[in-house]
């Protein structure tokens, strides 16, 4: 076979989820698809999105064919059915006009079954597995998805190392089979730091139980000296009405405040003018907002868990999750830290780009199409 891709070959992409609110699954693909659709084009494949009910609340890139479908991104069992239905039906009708495609992605689970060609599958978090705040027959039916996707995928892409490790560990794959596609900061340009005398402690994500926010509002409780709090993200299932009123139980709820969601022309600007950026979270894959808060020259405190771990560093202030004490003294020590941290933090993020994450994935994927 020559070195370069047939140029018949097309791959298949479901970008039904992607109607969702900003997050790491939409900046994940919003980043690298364009960048994926680049490479694959010098090789002469073709990459389509199968668009759902919802839409797409971006543009998508002109390389990128866009097909319709009426698949819904809510509730997920019933995206789950239709989705697998709408991608049969997109596999037959090329097949039939024969301009069939290789390769089916995906970037949500769970995943299509009884498809005609292999699928990749992409892994942000494991949150099916070990999300304390979820019912532990659905943790048992979350493994089971998780495992039978992953072994019935081609190749597992995943965000970070730590989510790559568990897999393996939980589910015996082959390592070869598992690639790490991390995410990156470099799709904002940091401005100077901005920041007052009174600026706030941030949060920048979805507000819901598994980013834990519960602790650091009870860090405000316990020390009254720290800044006010404001979380910059779209609420999920009532989280910030629930910590609202957690706040008002212990008399800080004047120093916290629920944002909601921001435009994505403000990233640079709150990173800027933050008096710190707090990371609490109980299950992350990755944790975009702690490189981008590195790369924005802004001081950082991170729960202690493996993933923020990996992509933030170890010297950064951290706590254990379940530790208010232990978070207040972290957020503390952000506060604090020396400025010649923080520019280490920024040289040691520069590895993490989008570019280079796109030719990771397109490198997985190439080497599938070679195989056939």
């Amino acid at each position: 076979m020559s070195a370069r891709t047939a140029p018949s070959r097309r791959i298949l992409i479901s970008g039904v989820v992607l109607a969702q609110p900003m997050g790491g699954v939409r900046r994940h693909n919003v980043e690298l698809l364009p960048r994926v659709a680049r490479l694959a084009e010098a090789d002469g494949v073709r990459l389509a999105l199968l668009v759902g009910r919802d839409g797409l609340p971006f543009e998508l890139d002109a390389r990128i064919e866009r097909l319709a479908s009426d698949v819904p991104a809510q509730p997920v069992w019933k995206r789950a059915l239709s989705e697998a239905r709408a991608l049969r039906r997109v596999l037959g009708e090329a097949r039939a006009r024969g301009d069939e495609f290789a390769l089916v992605h995906t970037a949500h689970l769970p995943a299509p079954r009884k498809l005609s060609v292999p699928y990749t599958l992409t892994l942000h978090d494991l949150r099916r597995l070990g999300d304390a705040h979820t019912p532990a027959v659905k943790r048992w039916l979350g493994a089971r998805a998780v495992g039978a996707a992953a072994r019935g995928a081609r190749t597992v892409l995943t965000v970070g190392e730590s989510v790559r490790v568990e897999l393996l560990a939980r589910f015996e794959l082959e390592p070869a089979r598992v690639v790490v596609v991390p995410n990156a900061a470099d799709h904002f340009e940091p401005l100077a730091r901005a920041e007052a005398r009174d600026a706030p402690l941030v949060h920048i994500g979805h507000v819901e139980p598994r980013k834990n926010l519960e602790v650091v509002v009870r860090a405000l409780a316990l020390d009254p000296t720290l800044p006010r709090f404001v979380a910059h993200g779209a609420a999920k299932d009532g989280e910030d009405r629930r910590l609202l009123e957690l706040a008002r139980s212990l008399g800080v709820a004047n120093r916290v405040t629920f944002a909601g969601a921001f435009d994505e022309r403000e990233l640079a600007t709150l990173y800027a003018t933050a008096g710190a950026i707090v990371l609490p979270s109980k299950l992350e894959g990755f944790g975009i907002a702690a490189i981008e808060a590195q790369r924005a020259f802004a001081p950082l405190a991170i729960a202690r868990i493996a993933a923020l771990v990996e992509v933030a560093g170890a010297e950064t202030p951290s706590f254990a999750p379940d530790d208010a004490a232990e978070c207040a003294r972290a957020l503390r020590a952000a506060l604090n830290v020396e400025r010649a941290s923080l520019a280490s933090a920024r040289e040691r993020v520069a590895r993490f780009t989008w570019q280079r994450s796109a030719e990771i994935w397109w490198s997985a994927w190439r080497a599938i199409l070679a195989e056939r």
